[in-house]
């Protein structure tokens, strides 16, 4: 393997890494666990959402995990991730979609924004976490509906049927 090959083949893992810890903040966000939304921000990591947050990465997956938990249901999808990655330091775009389910003055209403995420990515003691996210919201739209199915079958805790399968004791 040639100099060049290793490092494009260390940038494929760096991008996949980065890439995984973006799933694992939507996860986080619809199962509400604290730890892994934690996991997702360095310790000095900042989360700028204009004018919903702006503070450390970790006072806000505290601030939103408090939201979420009022609500009746939310789904966070993300896509279009663009990585460019430079050694040890790292950028992303990402697209997403969140629905958000509340009650409010007696009806069922949805929220559904779409944004991305701006993140600056640094690896530390080879862990990629997030440095700084600049959310930018690019569209939303709020109206009531008639849910054919108000509550789920998952859960927004570790109860999760997906925890069966990912992460797995041993």
């Amino acid at each position: 393997m040639t100099t060049n090959d290793a490092d494009q083949w260390q940038t494929t893992v760096d991008k996949q890494a980065i890439a995984e810890v973006i799933y694992r903040y939507c996860r986080a966000m619809d199962r509400i666990d604290h730890e892994l939304g934690y996991s997702v921000w360095h310790e000095d990591g900042i989360a700028d959402y204009g004018d919903m947050f702006q503070g450390s990465g970790r006072g806000f997956i505290d601030w939103v995990c408090e939201t979420h938990a009022a609500m009746v249901s939310h789904s966070h999808q993300v896509t279009n991730i663009l990585i460019d990655v430079n050694g040890d330091r790292a950028g992303s775009e990402a697209y997403i979609t969140v629905a958000l389910r509340f009650e409010q003055d007696g009806k069922l209403m949805q929220l559904t924004g779409r944004g991305r995420y701006i993140d600056r990515w640094s690896k530390r003691d080879g862990r990629w976490a997030i440095d700084k996210r600049t959310y930018v919201q690019d569209f939303d739209d709020l109206r009531e509906i008639t849910a054919t199915m108000v509550k789920g079958w998952s859960t927004r805790d570790r109860n999760d049927p997906s925890y069966q399968v990912l992460n797995p004791a041993p």
